[in-house]
């Protein structure tokens, strides 16, 4: 069958030995006889999924476990996966990028050394900070020792694409802690990093945390301090800035996640999961046995169904696309969805790059480093 379009493919693991107060992901404790439910029901998921049309005109170039913490199953388990996603599903590449998410404190060298020999060759390990009071304060698990073990172990293993989750603006952090988390995770010359800023949402604990005390958080030009010190940090390394919290060695970008901000097709697995291709993005219910009983009824698992119209999928592409450093191509825009970019918003992107938060060279429409800091705000305005 000849393949038409290159896509990804994401499995997400929903479990966690413990939810962490500031996560707005789904994600659950498992109960008795869960993983082995959700290994049956996701099985089924991907025969139904494989067999679709729509999905076997698909090349997938990325897999993608994520979760939740995808290591709380068995790395037998996790390998036994891959191995029939990539029976099931058709690669586009001889080597794919494989990535698995795992946490500190879940995972051991025998078990990382498994994951290798399977076929993973990306590893993203959420570290969060280096320093133990800030763990402490997030709900993590682990320790700072724990993490420096789990990656050292994964280099022992065979992963020679190693990449960090670090968070800032957390709960007793300071300029001066974050800069040593900063150091010590760039002494390990990881080929990739992912830095957010901890973002309070809706709902979690930590929303009720914060406003129970006001100060629980760093003041803003605190913020913006860690945000300087990032750049100042990262720029005496090897690894470049890509993505507004993404920086990586040249050719360790997450192709996985190119591809969604490139707002290509991506297929999704698991409960909560999204997809898009064909036209439609599907997102799966985020209930976990809502997700097995309708996968063993033979019920569509998905609780929202979206038809972007072309005016829609163009906005969506440019603004996530502009999430790059790289930003998004007038040209590849005009030749995907028939719309002019600078004629299309006007007067409107006139003004943001007026002000000097965006900038049109040539054919290409990006983010200036005056625009990066709120970038937010700036996307916001393109929506």
């Amino acid at each position: 069958m000849l393949l038409e379009q290159q896509a990804g493919l994401y499995v997400h693991v929903p479990f966690c030995h413990r939810k962490c107060g500031y996560c707005s992901f789904f994600s659950t404790v498992p109960r008795a006889g869960d993983r082995d439910r959700f290994c049956s029901a996701l099985l089924t998921q991907m025969q139904y999924l494989a067999a679709q049309p729509e999905v076997q005109c698909l090349g997938f170039a990325t897999i993608f476990f994520g979760g939740g913490t995808p290591s709380v199953l068995p790395a037998s388990v996790l390998s036994d996966l891959l191995h029939r996603l990539r029976h099931l599903f058709s690669c586009s590449t001889p080597d794919p990028e494989i990535t698995v998410e795992v946490n500190p404190g879940t995972i051991d060298g025998t078990a990382l050394s498994a994951l290798r020999r399977a076929g993973f060759n990306r590893l993203s390990i959420g570290v969060q900070s280096l320093v133990d009071r800030e763990l402490a304060a997030l709900g993590r698990m682990h320790s700072s020792r724990e993490a420096l073990a789990a990656i050292l172990a994964a280099r022992r293993a065979g992963f020679d694409n190693l990449s960090f989750d670090l968070m800032y603006g957390l709960p007793q952090q300071t300029v001066s802690s974050w800069q040593a988390t900063l150091d010590r995770a760039l002494d390990l010359q990881p080929q990739h990093l992912s830095m957010y800023e901890l973002t309070v949402e809706e709902g979690t604990p930590l929303a009720a945390q914060a406003q129970a005390d006001p100060r629980l958080l760093p003041p803003e030009e605190e913020v913006l301090a860690m945000m300087a010190a990032t750049a100042t940090a990262v720029a005496g390394s090897s690894l470049q800035r890509y993505e507004i919290s993404n920086y990586a060695e040249p050719g360790s970008l997450c192709r996985h996640n190119v591809n969604y901000w490139n707002n290509g097709c991506y297929v999704g697995l698991g409960p909560a999961a999204v997809s898009a291709f064909g036209g439609v993005r599907r997102t799966a219910v985020a209930d976990l046995d809502e997700f097995f009983r309708r996968v063993l009824s033979g019920l569509p698992v998905w609780e929202d169904v979206e038809s972007l119209d072309r005016e829609a999928a163009f906005r969506e592409t440019v603004v996530i696309g502009l999430r790059l450093l790289a930003g998004v191509s007038v040209t590849a825009l005009q030749d995907r969805f028939g719309l002019d970019l600078p004629t299309y918003y006007g007067s409107h992107l006139d003004q943001l790059i007026g002000q000097g938060l965006l900038t049109l060279h040539q054919d290409r429409l990006c983010l200036t480093l005056k625009g990066l800091p709120v970038a937010n705000q700036v996307l916001s305005a393109l929506v």
